[in-house]
């Protein structure tokens, strides 16, 4: 496929506040817990709205996973805050214990995911984000790509019984998908359909997988494209149909490969259908200061990268 990629005017995180004003209007359970990242995540214009359900409770992240747990346990529905890694590694006993652990129903936001942390640096850019959430029992893991997606698939996140771990770019995302798109939570979305490999992506990654696309096109490589936004529970159904048809397949993640989608999706085949696999990501690595796009060339997250690894599991076959 050939897109025109181009980002949005908003940043990403101005979708994901309206979306939660527009649906508080409706449900009073709805209440926001920060733990001092109000800002960051734009959601000062919430509590203009509902000044008594948002609730900050200063850089303390596991006491914001406490205090959401127990406004769930009284009957509400709590959405928390904080950039991904202070989400999964600081809160990681919280989140199993307190939310999982006990059944209950949190909303856990984290965002600025992988490279996109930027000038925050390593200590505050979580790689590992998606293999500590994956190793919790019940948690949804969900990455929108653009605001498209982000607006038909919050509704889902609401309605869902039980934690959702949304790992969320806060600024401007590319424009993949259109508001008359559909999707499913735990369903994968096709992109373009393809032939000779398929290319598994989610986040800022589903763009560097159409580019690829178009490359490998140019040389006569037909790729098809599956964005995994939901990567737990993994789509293994639109997986298995897609390897079995390409007989090769290529993951593309913001974060790391290990335990990651990439992981997932190495389980998935590995127990159903082997098929030749390589996995584009961050390997093993902490992250550093510096914009997305130099990151992304540092860290190997780029088409260039998704291009010769389809070339590698393709004459792998």
């Amino acid at each position: 496929m050939v897109k025109t990629l181009q980002k949005e005017d908003r940043w990403l995180r101005e979708t994901y506040v309206d979306w939660l004003i527009e649906a508080a209007a409706k449900d009073d359970r709805i209440v926001l817990v920060e733990a001092d990242l109000s800002k960051a995540a734009g959601t000062p214009r919430f509590k203009e709205a509902y000044p008594d359900r948002l609730v900050n409770v200063g850089i303390a992240e596991a006491n914001m996973v406490g205090v959401a747990a127990g406004m769930n346990a009284m009957g509400k529905i709590p959405f928390t805050h904080t950039f991904t890694a202070f989400a999964t590694r600081r809160c990681c006993d919280q989140v199993t214990l307190s939310v999982a652990y006990a059944g209950l129903n949190v909303k856990l936001c984290g965002s600025d995911p992988g490279v996109t942390a930027e000038l925050n640096g390593g200590t505050h850019m979580s790689m590992e984000d998606v293999a500590i959430m994956r190793n919790v029992p019940g948690m949804v893991i969900y990455e929108p790509v653009d605001s498209a997606q982000l607006k038909k698939m919050m509704p889902q996140i609401l309605q869902h019984e039980g934690p959702v771990y949304i790992r969320l770019l806060r600024r401007n995302a590319i424009q993949i998908f259109e508001d008359t798109d559909e999707f499913t939570l735990g369903k994968g979305t096709m992109v373009c359909e393809g032939s000779d490999v398929t290319i598994v992506a989610s986040g800022i990654m589903v763009a560097e997988a159409i580019k690829a696309a178009d490359a490998l096109a140019a040389e006569g490589i037909s790729a098809e494209v599956i964005n995994m936004h939901t990567i737990k529970p993994l789509d293994a159904e639109m997986l298995l149909k897609s390897a079995g048809k390409t007989r090769a397949v290529v993951t593309a993640e913001n974060g790391s490969i290990i335990n990651g989608l990439g992981g997932a999706v190495c389980e998935v085949l590995s127990e159903n259908l082997p098929v030749p696999v390589k996995r584009v990501g961050v390997k093993d690595h902490f992250g550093e200061v510096g914009s997305t796009a130099y990151l992304q060339e540092k860290y190997g997250l780029t088409d260039k990268e998704i291009v010769a690894a389809a070339k590698a599991v393709i004459a792998m076959k």
